[in-house]
This record gives structure tokens, C-alpha cells and sequence, in this order.
């Protein structure tokens, strides 16, 4: 085969004619890194390691605008690229922005972790849940909420006074309230207490 055209396409991408008929397009990057021209030979190997170039640096150039943003888990990294580009190129990408020291799932688990016990005054459970989501290894989410979780009892406080400071003065407040902390995982005799050391004082 041969390269008949290369024509430019929107995003950075170039167009590449083989034998006079439309083969594949290729971000601008990768095509000139290659030093392919028009009128070069082009077989079928190379023409596939081409794209899997490509592949690989639109998957790097996606991690990075990603984490330019905020931290990602690897697998959350993975899982966002390859909605545009293959897995083995995202999988490729995510593990070089781990050895750049650009993704460590053990920094992120503890921001996160901290964000979601502290700020948003999740439980423990629904920490757990979100965490292991993301990709983080259940004995390092485990350790971290051990370490990072208030009493579920001042957390269920922080919450019913900040969304929910009618709930003892209406039945239905009250009744939304607990089911609001239930499904963000606190057990419901842990919501009772609250409740009952609240209504005594």
C-alpha cells in the first residue's frame, strides 16, 4: 500500500489515504512523529502499530487533561478513557500517569476517604461502598476509614442540625430525616440514639 493523501481533520487529527481510498485517521502528533509523507509505502503491520501509536497517545493526552482537573484512582482513570479509546490503551496510559507519580491510589483514597467521612458526613459503610467503587483495594479502604471516621453519633448530629433542624418539631422532617441517614449508611439503631438523646435534652 501507499500513502495517496493526508489531509487535515478537526481535533488533531489527520486523515491518512491509502492506495487512493480513505484508511484511517490519526492524531496530527503521532502521524508527524513517524515521519510518514505522502507517496511512502505503508503495510498492513505498519499501518497497525501506527494506530496503536496514536491510540496510546491520545490515551496519555486524555489521562493528563483528566488529572489536570482533579486526582483520579487508576481504575477511575481507566474507566473514563476508555469511553473514547481502547482499554489496552487506557489501561497503558493510567499505569505511565502511576510510574510519573501523576495517579497514587493510596493519596486519593485518603482525600477522598477524608472529604467523604468529614466534609459530607458519610458512615462508614457508604464510605466503603464508594471507595471499593472507585477501585481501592477494600483493606486500604478499611484502614482508612478506621482512622479517618468520626463517631457515627457526631456525624448523624452534624447532619440532622445543618439539613434537618425541624426534625423534632415535625413528624414528617423527622421520618425524611431518617431515612436520608439510612441510605447513606448509618444503621438505624445508631439513628435511634441520636434521636433519643436529642429529644431528652
Amino acid at each position: 500500500m501507499e500513502i495517496t493523501a493526508i489531509e487535515p481533520r478537526k481535533n488533531g487529527f489527520s486523515a491518512l489515504y491509502l492506495d487512493g481510498e480513505f484508511a484511517v485517521k490519526i492524531d496530527r502528533e503521532t502521524l508527524l512523529r513517524s515521519g510518514y509523507r505522502v507517496g511512502d509505502p505503508l503495510d498492513d503491520e505498519a499501518l497497525r502499530c501506527l494506530i496503536e501509536q496514536s491510540e496510546r497517545h491520545r490515551a496519555e493526552e486524555k489521562a493528563l487533561y483528566l488529572l489536570e482537573y482533579r486526582s483520579h484512582s487508576k481504575k477511575e482513570l481507566v474507566e473514563k478513557i476508555r469511553r473514547s479509546i481502547s482499554e489496552e490503551a487506557a489501561e497503558a496510559a493510567a499505569e505511565k500517569m502511576e510510574r510519573l507519580g501523576l495517579v497514587n491510589d493510596e493519596d486519593f483514597a485518603r482525600r477522598y476517604a477524608s472529604e467523604l467521612l468529614c466534609r459530607k458526613r458519610y458512615s462508614v459503610k457508604r464510605t466503603m461502598y464508594e471507595l471499593t467503587r472507585k477501585g481501592i483495594e477494600k483493606e486500604l479502604a478499611e484502614s482508612l476509614c478506621e482512622e479517618l471516621a468520626p463517631p457515627p453519633e457526631e456525624s448523624i448530629e452534624a447532619i440532622l442540625q445543618k439539613k434537618y433542624p425541624r426534625w423534632n418539631e415535625d413528624e414528617a422532617v423527622r421520618r425524611r430525616a431518617v431515612a436520608s441517614l439510612q441510605r447513606m449508611g448509618f444503621r438505624y439503631e445508631e439513628i435511634r440514639q441520636v434521636l433519643r438523646m436529642q429529644d431528652e435534652i
